[in-house]
């Protein structure tokens, strides 16, 4: 197979968490629960639609969690594209921790924190799910889009959980290995995706969330 051939067959990913909410800036335990963006989430969307207007994105989808699926549309729009959405996007449902801030997950529920914090992949908080159950579910999600859209380039606007099972995916990161990498909101994450999986192409591109110099403000 000539190396364009081979090409053809790689669907071209950009996998995006969501915009800042309040509760990112609070540490509160989102999970399934549907929190809007705040004023710097919305304005994250847009320097991130901004960014991928010139990206000939074929399609976009996005967890139908409203968080994301704002940070779709603004992205959807710049591209001139609908957004489908996908419940199999959503972040990991964290059960009895939703609504809970980092600190009051320690505190009320110690030793269920302590699995959490040790990555067990066959904890799951009361209500919630596993991280081994979590991660083949999101991997799935996104590799059936990928398959739906060989040879072409897509926009997967979703969560931080769903954004580590993929680069652990890429990677050939084990579940239970501290992560290194990082998760930003509205980010730009690149991969391929063929018969052999997924790969990795570029992490955490956040240069169009940064702040403009005084020239560019001036100009």
């Amino acid at each position: 197979m000539s190396l364009d051939a081979h090409d053809a067959q790689l669907t071209r990913l950009i996998a995006i968490r969501h915009g800042e909410t309040a509760w990112n800036v609070d540490t509160r335990i989102q999970g399934q629960l549907d929190v809007e963006l705040n004023a710097n989430g919305r304005w994250q969307a847009e320097r991130l639609a901004h960014a991928l207007a010139d990206q000939a994105i074929d399609a976009v989808y996005s967890s139908d969690l409203v968080r994301a699926h704002e940070t779709a549309r603004a992205v959807a729009a710049g591209a001139g594209r609908e957004v489908h959405l996908d419940a199999a996007l959503r972040e990991r449902g964290f059960g009895m921790f939703e609504g809970l801030t980092y600190a009051e997950v320690e505190a009320r529920h110690p030793e269920q924190a302590r699995r959490w914090r040790q990555r067990d992949p066959q904890f799951a908080p009361e209500g919630g799910e596993t991280l081994a159950g979590f991660q083949a579910r999101a991997v799935a999600a996104v590799a059936a889009i990928a398959a739906r859209h060989r040879g072409q380039h897509v926009a997967v606007i979703t969560h931080g959980g769903v954004l580590d099972a993929l680069y652990r995916a890429a990677s050939r990161v084990a579940l239970d290995a501290p992560r290194t990498w990082h998760l930003g909101n509205a980010g730009i994450n690149r991969l391929l995706h063929g018969d052999q999986g997924f790969t990795l192409v570029g992490w955490a591109d956040t240069s169009h969330l940064e702040a403009p110099s005084l020239e560019e403000d001036s100009a």
